[in-house]
Parts: C-alpha cells; sequence; structure tokens
C-alpha cells in the first residue's frame, strides 16, 4: 500500500498538535491510531520495529 509523504505529514502534525493541546479524545486517538497504521506500511517501519524490541531489551535487563 502506497502511502503519500503528505498524508503522514499532516497526520504527524495532528498527533503533535493534539498530544501538546491537553486531553486526548477519542477523535485525537483515531488520528494517532491512523499514524500508527500508515507508519507500518512505509519502509520506516522495520527500523521502528527494532527500536523498539532493542529498547525492550534494554530496560529488561535493568536490575533495579
Amino acid at each position: 500500500m502506497a502511502v503519500s509523504i503528505s498524508v503522514l505529514l499532516l497526520l504527524v502534525v495532528l498527533s503533535v498538535v493534539f498530544l501538546r493541546s491537553g486531553g486526548l479524545k477519542i477523535s485525537h486517538a483515531l488520528v494517532c491510531v491512523l499514524l500508527g497504521f500508515f507508519l507500518a506500511s512505509t519502509s520506516v517501519a522495520p527500523t521502528i520495529a527494532d527500536g523498539i524490541a532493542v529498547t525492550a531489551s534494554v530496560v529488561s535487563s535493568i536490575n533495579p
């Protein structure tokens, strides 16, 4: 599925505005979900998944 950069940019801007404005409503959460969905179909998805996996392994290796 090809996603244009303009759609991703619009969703990123909307997500940042919604999160900075305070409360996150259902419509705002939907925009964030759509952003995640569209990011998953880009070439950045494997990099994001690897970064999350590395972060999880670092956090799990920390002993309190």
